[in-house]
């Protein structure tokens, strides 16, 4: 491990620059702890969950391990009321670190710098990681057009990555399509210290998506996978996703991008704990969800088709790690 031990470490408090996408729904309490107790930096997906659900799984991921973690919302994309509500309970149980995405807000940033907390801010444009770097971020995570779920840029993962290394004070991590140890020692030989895995993780026993959604993860090969706006009930126009291809992007034919939530049709398809589910929303499908699976967004990133089981999360993350000394050993 002392190979891919970098400065990043030290300051998220990790053994390897691995870390765990705050996936929303997917990354709880479960997957966190067996990602951070493999020695990887892991992160809570909690974007617009309510302050009693945040404490839960903080006080839950805590029993399970003494590792340091991130919160991850999106100020950006939640109602200002929640997120005030969920920032505060944060900091009332002594949260460290968050991680935000989507637009900077420097509010949300300053409010939790102010604390003495440390922001990684994930950014899809070397516009945007400006914008987090002058708010206060600590940690610049550039993803690539290549990830699952919500993308905001379109530029590929190296070519963002080493062009926010060119204005970049503050470590970089590259997210998007990045399954393998392989990819790990190519993104720490462009200079990046460190990667960001959602899929990867996704595909694992803890992780909290559906198992149909982790089956289709392994069935899958990069290709079949694809950006839309379609799945955007929830979030702001344009906000494009990268799912696996099924009916509903099939339906699309070329008019993947260019949709509007207001003109989209509210159409329950599946049921969550009671909690009723649309077709063209960003909910996809978790443990406990029933109805149309195939049909609901299946988030994936191009990195899928090196995906070949499900297994625990820190069998996969150990494997990556042996994969990257292996690759950088090889380069001497």
């Amino acid at each position: 491990m002392a190979n891919l031990r970098t400065p990043l470490c030290d300051l998220l408090g990790c053994e390897v620059p691995i870390l765990l996408a705050g996936m929303g729904g997917v990354a709880r309490w479960e997957l966190a702890a067996a990602v951070a107790n493999a020695g990887g930096f892991a992160m809570l997906g909690m974007v617009r969950e309510s302050p009693e659900l945040i404490e839960t799984e903080v006080r839950a991921l805590r029993a399970a391990s003494n590792r340091p973690f991130a919160v991850n919302v999106i100020p950006s994309a939640t109602d200002p009321a929640l997120l005030d509500r969920q920032l505060s309970r944060c900091l009332d149980l002594g949260v460290r670190a968050f991680t935000f995405f989507w637009d900077v807000v420097p509010e949300a940033v300053a409010r939790v710098k102010r604390e003495g907390c440390l922001v990684l801010h994930q950014v899809g444009t070397v516009d945007a990681a400006r914008q987090a770097q002058e708010a206060g971020a600590d940690v610049l995570i550039a993803q690539g057009i290549e990830a699952g779920g919500h993308v905001h840029g379109r530029t590929g993962a190296f070519a963002l990555a080493g062009a926010v290394l060119d204005v970049a004070t503050v470590p970089v991590v590259l997210s998007g399509g990045i399954s393998t140890g392989r990819g790990l020692a190519a993104a720490l030989a462009l200079g990046a210290q460190g990667v960001q895995c959602g899929t990867a993780f996704l595909a694992t026993t803890e992780a909290f998506a559906h198992d149909y959604h982790k089956a289709r993860v392994v069935a899958a090969a990069g290709e079949d996978t694809v950006l839309t706006d379609a799945f955007v009930l929830n979030w702001p126009k344009g906000a494009a996703v990268r799912v696996i291809g099924n009916s509903v992007t099939a339906a699309l034919g070329d008019r993947l991008m260019g949709h509007d939530p207001d003109t989209l049709p509210r159409e329950v398809i599946a049921d969550d704990l009671g909690q009723p589910l649309l077709r063209y929303s960003t909910d996809s499908p978790m443990r406990h969800t029933s109805g149309a699976l195939e049909e609901m967004a299946l988030y994936a990133g191009q990195g899928a088709g090196a995906i070949h089981q499900v297994m625990p999360a820190g069998d996969r993350l150990r494997q990556m790690v042996r994969e990257a000394e292996a690759c950088l050993e090889r380069l001497g």
